[in-house]
C-alpha cells in the first residue's frame, strides 16, 4: 500500500462509547496509512468516545465531528465499527440513521465489521443484498432480507461486510478497493 494510494479520499467513521476497539483503530490507521482523510464522528456533541476491549473499557478516541455537522456529500466512504453497545445505541438514534441512508442513497461504499450491519438493517439497506457479520446478527440481517454467509469480508455492491477483529485485513483492503477503483 502506497501513502497516497487513497490521497484525497475521505472517510467518515461513526462510532459512539462502546466501539469495539481494534475495529475503530486498526482500519483508521489502515486506511490513513492508505492517504485517506478519515473522520471520526460521533453524536451528542462528544469530544471523544471509549471503546471496549475485551471484557472492559478501553481506550478514548478523539472525536473530529459531531454527527449534528456531519454530511454524507463530505465524504467518499463510511466505516462502521462494531462491538456490541455502539452499533446497538447508533441504531437507536434516527440522525445516525439518517446519516448511513444517506450514503446508500448517494451510492457510495459502506462497510460494517462485527455487529455493525446492525445499524444497516435500521437505514433500510440490506435487502436484496449477501453479507456477513458477527455470526449472533445472522437471523437480524435475513430477517430484513439479507443472505448470510460466513466469510471474512462480502462485497455487495456498495456494501462491505466483515465478522470479527481476525477478519479487518482483508475488511480494509476491500474498502480500499472500493475508494481506489
Amino acid at each position: 500500500m502506497t501513502q497516497s494510494k487513497l490521497k484525497g479520499r475521505k472517510v467518515a467513521l461513526l462510532a459512539t462509547d462502546g466501539f469495539e476497539q481494534s475495529e475503530l483503530m486498526e482500519p483508521k490507521r489502515l486506511l490513513e496509512e492508505a492517504g485517506a482523510q478519515v473522520t471520526v464522528i460521533a453524536p451528542d456533541g462528544k469530544q471523544e468516545i471509549t471503546g471496549w476491549h475485551k471484557k472492559d473499557w478501553g481506550r478514548k478516541v478523539a472525536v473530529d465531528q459531531s454527527l449534528d455537522q456531519a454530511k454524507a456529500e463530505s465524504f467518499d466512504a463510511l466505516v462502521l465499527p462494531g462491538g456490541v453497545m455502539n452499533p446497538d445505541n447508533l441504531r437507536q438514534l434516527q440522525k445516525a440513521v439518517d446519516f448511513v441512508k444517506a450514503f446508500g442513497d448517494a451510492g457510495k461504499p459502506i462497510a460494517a465489521i462485527c455487529h455493525g450491519p446492525w445499524t444497516l438493517i435500521n437505514a433500510g439497506l440490506v435487502k436484496g443484498h449477501t453479507v456477513t457479520s458477527w455470526p449472533s446478527l445472522r437471523l437480524d440481517l435475513e430477517n430484513a432480507g439479507a443472505t448470510w454467509e460466513d466469510r471474512e469480508v462480502v462485497t455487495d455492491g456498495q456494501l462491505i461486510t466483515s465478522r470479527k477483529p481476525d477478519d479487518i485485513p482483508a475488511f480494509v483492503d476491500a474498502v480500499i478497493k472500493s475508494l481506489a477503483a
